[in-house]
């Protein structure tokens, strides 16, 4: 049975990217061994979407579904002056028909999709 996801998050720079997981957004980490930090995640929701070009990545010699991370929120206007009180960057903030959207730059330059949805989310659905 599964019981849970393992997102991998590629960085240039990828200790402080975790830093900035730890100490801006504050997730909880195990150390898995030598500083490699393991992130513990809010409740999370999969949706996929058409697309017309290669949308995979290579890994443990496969060619895997490649991703796109999203964090939601309640609030994006209040999470947005919480992380910039942090020192975090964001985009500036657009609305889709199905929320309204910003991106979170992490220090390695590459950046993190935050919305407040406008959908009905499957979150209520985790661990069922």
């Amino acid at each position: 049975m599964i019981h849970g996801v393992h997102l991998l998050l590629y960085s240039r720079d990828a200790e402080a990217d975790r830093a900035f997981l730890r100490d801006v957004l504050g997730f909880a980490s195990v150390d898995a061994g030598h500083g490699w930090l393991i992130f513990g995640l809010p409740p999370a929701e999969l949706a996929v979407h058409p697309s017309d070009g290669n949308v995979a990545q290579n890994a443990v010699g496969e060619s895997l579904a490649a991703s796109v991370l999203y964090l939601m929120c309640d609030d994006l206007a209040a999470t947005i002056a919480s992380l910039n009180g942090k020192g975090a960057a964001t985009t500036e903030v657009k609305e889709e028909r199905w929320g309204t959207v910003t991106t979170v730059r992490l220090p390695s330059g590459a950046g993190l999709g935050l919305y407040q949805p406008r959908h009905a989310t499957a979150l209520h659905l985790a661990g069922r």
